[in-house]
């Protein structure tokens, strides 16, 4: 009696230390991405029995950060504690994408195999032909009809043989470049996917069975985004457009597919904890000493609104919408530090080397159009749009392709940390602004004082404008500037231009009507020994 008691005590007490394992699905959600890392998010729905249950997290990459492992989740349940461990690429967990590729090698096997064998076949029949050529015995005779019906058939069958045979090589060629494709991705995808991966592992309790769902984040290396901008101007009447845009790369073997993504201007390998700064200690310098053997002794959201919302009920049913893309889903959070970038519509970033690109935000910055040009480089006009506001977006350092009357014009580079109010931005060239520098030949001297050299220049620029509306335009110039005391520079007529005398730049700002031809004349002298050489004049 007291052995059954004890048994009936222990089965009932079993459930309680028993610990079993249960590998779960789990899915990827959602995945902020920092400058340089990203820290992903898997959800897990699951039901734990009664008692001490571990469940496996697998086909992580091996790339997580296990000490940024994070766990939390609903349910009646008890996390006991997190695991992590590292395996290597199973049939559990390896990528649907190498199966499929596995998969069709191995048809294309089969398919290869069949054909080999077909030949074969046809090469066996065609020895087989070919030994049997002798037609009749020794002693008897064969009619010439006989002899015609055996030659068609030897010539008809071996042509046959001959015919498929080459069809069979053929098909055999392609099959063995499509298995050649094949191997090359499958070598591709092994670099991902045949490093080491991860698994995490669960410990939770239940008192009875229930249905969990848990939130499993952690922090991946190989990931990250950078900017790059669109600018584009419609006209010189309209303002300038600032497309924001991320490439959004990682290589970490997982696939984030239809997943929620927030871009952070955080960048966790840079670390977050201050420097500390020690004593700075100076001594004379003493050399070592060489012995026998050689040895020294509040968070806001911005929302974009649509402002078809204003419009009278008639004139939105006669709108034609506009094409919508992800910057229109895009919501700008500022936290504490830094920007983050929250897309509400799902995306996919494939583990590649080949970054996706990822629209953010649009702007629109009002800007003043102007012309500039420096004769003496170039003698086209360039035409600058000079925008205003664009402090208020949050940009980084990054290439932008500028656009202008819906045709690419080339790429600028885009640096906050190095542009002041204006950003200053060139749309091309304008062949309708005529330009000329011309040395002024009269008064262009050269004479000898003593010791000295003395010669005079003098150069005349020339604007037309042959456009039919006025246009502004800014001509630049320079005076050369001395860096010996044996050089002297007097400048003598800047012919009203603005004059930087430390740079030596000559700047004149002018308004020209259509068809209107403005002139300029600057003069400077230069003095020098006549028995040396000045380089650079």
């Amino acid at each position: 009696m007291k052995q059954i008691i004890f048994l009936y005590l222990l089965v009932a007490m079993f459930p309680a230390f028993s610990q079993s394992e249960k590998q779960v699905d789990s899915r990827i959600s959602r995945v902020t991405v920092f400058l340089n890392r990203a820290q992903v998010t898997r959800e897990v729905k699951t039901r734990v029995e009664a008692g001490r249950t571990n469940l496996i997290v697998s086909g992580l990459t091996s790339q997580l950060d296990q000490e940024s492992v994070q766990v939390s989740g609903k349910g009646n349940i008890i996390i006991l504690g997190i695991n992590h461990n590292q395996n290597y690429l199973s049939e559990f967990n390896m990528p649907k994408k190498l199966v499929a590729l596995r998969d069709s090698l191995e048809i294309y096997k089969r398919q290869l195999a069949q054909e080999q064998h077909q030949k074969d076949i046809l090469s066996k029949e065609e020895q087989m032909i070919l030994s049997n050529q002798k037609i009749g015995g020794a002693n008897q005779n064969v009619s010439v009809n006989e002899l015609k019906a055996m030659a068609d058939f030897y010539r008809i069958r071996l042509g046959e043989i001959g015919l498929s045979k080459m069809k069979a090589d053929d098909k055999i060629k392609k099959i063995n470049e499509r298995m050649t494709r094949l191997n090359q991705q499958i070598r591709e995808q092994n670099e991902l996917y045949s490093r080491n991966t991860s698994e995490i592992v669960i410990s939770v309790s239940a008192d009875a069975a229930t249905n969990a769902e848990l939130e499993v984040s952690y922090v991946v290396g190989n990931a990250g985004w950078y900017p790059v901008y669109d600018l584009r101007a419609i006209n010189t009447k309209s303002p300038v457009q600032l497309n924001y845009k991320a490439n959004v790369f990682q290589s970490t073997g997982e696939e984030w597919s239809n997943v929620r993504l927030k871009l952070s201007t955080a960048n966790p390998s840079q670390g977050g904890v201050k420097p500390e700064l020690y004593s700075w200690y100076l001594d004379f310098y003493q050399p070592p000493y060489v012995g026998l053997q050689g040895k020294a002794a509040g968070v806001q959201v911005q929302r974009s609104v649509d402002k078809r919302e204003d419009m009278p009920a008639e004139e939105l049913s006669m709108a034609m919408p506009s094409v919508s893309n992800v910057a229109d889903f895009t919501q700008t959070i500022q936290t504490s530090l830094n920007t983050e970038f929250d897309i509400s519509l799902p995306y996919t970033v494939l583990s590649a080397s080949k970054p996706t690109l990822v629209d953010i935000q649009k702007h629109d910055m009002k800007a003043e159009y102007q012309y500039a040009v420096a004769p003496k480089l170039d003698a086209d006009a360039f035409l600058l749009a000079k925008a205003v506001g664009w402090e208020d977006f949050n940009l980084l350092p990054g290439e932008a392709n500028v656009f202008f009357e819906g045709t690419f014009v080339g790429k600028t580079f885009i640096d906050p940390n190095n542009l002041k109010d204006t950003l200053s931005v060139s749309l091309g060239r304008d062949k309708r602004i005529v330009v000329k520098r011309e040395k002024v030949r009269d008064f262009t001297t050269r004479r000898t004082i003593a010791s000295n050299l003395r010669e005079a220049y003098a150069w005349e620029i020339s604007v037309r404008n042959t456009r039919n509306e006025p246009v502004k335009i800014t001509v630049e110039d320079h005076l050369p500037i001395s860096r010996n005391s044996q050089i002297e520079v007097t400048v003598l007529d800047v012919g009203g231009a603005k004059h930087n005398k430390d740079t030596g730049k000559l700047l004149w700002d002018m308004n020209l009507q259509p068809n209107e031809t403005r002139k300029v004349v600057f003069k400077y002298e230069v003095k020098y020994p006549k028995d040396r050489q000045i380089s650079g004049l």
